[in-house]
């Protein structure tokens, strides 16, 4: 069961003008569910994306990088679940290709406008004949970005998960409102720089190109790239923002100005809200825990200890155990691979429970009152590092036997 997490009601879910959405059964893996979801953008819109750094990257992110390295716009984003052409050497590049150039031909644009994105089980052939056979119909289909299309489209992109992922906001710039929707897909195969997650953000925003690259990357290091369900590093996962030109204020060319710092908190929200609902819907996952490590002497420091904690397979299960072997997590802070780290100047707390004081057992702290804490559905671990004033925070879920059963079936 998600971590106090539903799906998202369609009606909270804000319309973007200049998008369209289309879901579409193309019978990938499994018959009779919607498995195809395409994005259509008006023209003059902008796309930018980061993808996952894993080295052995999945044929889609190959394309979605040439096609946003250079040449015409991207107009279209279409996605399929249930395979994720990854391991598939040449032949998985080549039918990359021709599911976009089959696209770009119904829709009289150039291949390299459309962007193709995959998800599902690693080093299968992709079925390209039928995505293919699907399109027409996803076409037909296709209807203004509502709260409804976007729901639809959360469902589709879903593997492992057990609930769709979606979130709006709105703000106001230069007199104009502003949308901000987006959805994102995973479970399981998730640690930062990027996961198995897909992430698609769509708003109506009037920004340059060059600015919004530098949006997307910002709204991940603080969003997608601050999760970890199991440290594993995906071959597929990217994370695109798609901005159609059509609020109607001034345009933002940079997010160091009032307009630009607006449209970058909206963002920065929705993503870190999709982010986290990843992790709440972790494989088998039964608590959400945020660790955040303070007093660095910087950020890289930090986030050293903060995932050495977040990514322990002793931590996670004894969180899933509401055992307080906290411990461990004073084990983790130790080969995180911090320099000439202090031992003695450590301070860890659970929630308001505080355990650890200048590296040693509080002595008013009882283990009754850790246990107390590891049986929250929700967890916050602090640790003080006394170096200096850096800090980050990194959000996980524990690790339970469902996990593995769920990993152990999946293929079935």
């Amino acid at each position: 069961m998600p971590v106090n997490l539903s799906a998202a009601d369609p009606v909270s879910l804000q319309p973007i003008a200049g998008l369209r959405i289309a879901t579409a059964m193309a019978g990938v893996r499994k018959p009779n569910r919607r498995d195809l979801v395409l994005f259509v953008l008006d023209e003059g819109a902008a796309v930018a994306g980061v993808f996952t750094q894993n080295r052995f990257c999945a044929a889609p992110v190959q394309l979605c990088r040439e096609h946003l390295a250079g040449g015409p716009a991207s107009r279209a984003l279409l996605i399929n679940t249930g395979n994720a052409n990854a391991g598939t050497g040449a032949d998985g590049l080549a039918r990359a290709r021709c599911s976009c150039a089959t696209l770009a031909a119904l829709m009289d644009l150039q291949p390299q406008q459309v962007l193709p994105f995959s998800t599902g089980v690693i080093m299968e052939t992709l079925p390209i004949e039928r995505i293919e056979a699907a399109l027409p119909t996803a076409l037909a289909a296709l209807r203004p970005a509502d709260g409804a299309a976007w729901a639809e489209a959360a469902a589709g992109i879903m593997t492992t998960d057990t609930l769709p992922k979606a979130a709006s906001r709105q703000v106001t710039i230069g007199g104009r409102t502003v949308t901000v929707t987006g959805i994102s897909k995973g479970a399981g195969m998730i640690r930062p720089n990027m996961a198995t997650m897909l992430g698609f953000i769509g708003t109506d925003a009037v920004i340059e190109p060059a600015a919004l690259q530098v949006l997307v990357r910002e709204a991940a290091d603080l969003s997608f790239n601050r999760i970890t369900i199991d440290g594993d590093t995906s071959t597929n996962d990217s994370f695109v923002i798609m901005a159609t030109q059509q609020a109607g204020h001034a345009l933002i060319t940079a997010l160091t100005s009032p307009e630009g710092r607006a449209l970058r908190d909206a963002v920065v929200a929705v993503a870190q809200q999709l982010a986290q609902a990843i992790v709440r819907d972790g494989e088998g996952a039964t608590k959400f825990i945020t660790v955040q490590v303070q007093g660095g002497r910087d950020e890289a420091e930090c986030k050293l200890a903060a995932y050495a904690i977040a990514h322990s397979p002793l931590v996670k299960t004894a969180f899933f155990a509401s055992d307080p072997n906290l411990g461990r997590i004073l084990a983790a802070v130790g080969y995180a691979g911090i320099a000439d780290l202090d031992q003695g100047l450590i301070d860890l707390f659970l929630d308001d429970v505080h355990v650890v004081h200048q590296g040693g057992r509080l002595p008013t702290y009882t283990e009754a009152d850790g246990q107390r804490v590891m049986k929250q559905s929700e967890i916050t671990v602090r640790v003080h590092l006394h170096r200096g004033t850096a800090e980050t925070t990194v959000w996980t879920c524990d690790l339970s036997h469902d996990y593995v059963t769920i990993n152990a079936d999946y293929r079935s």
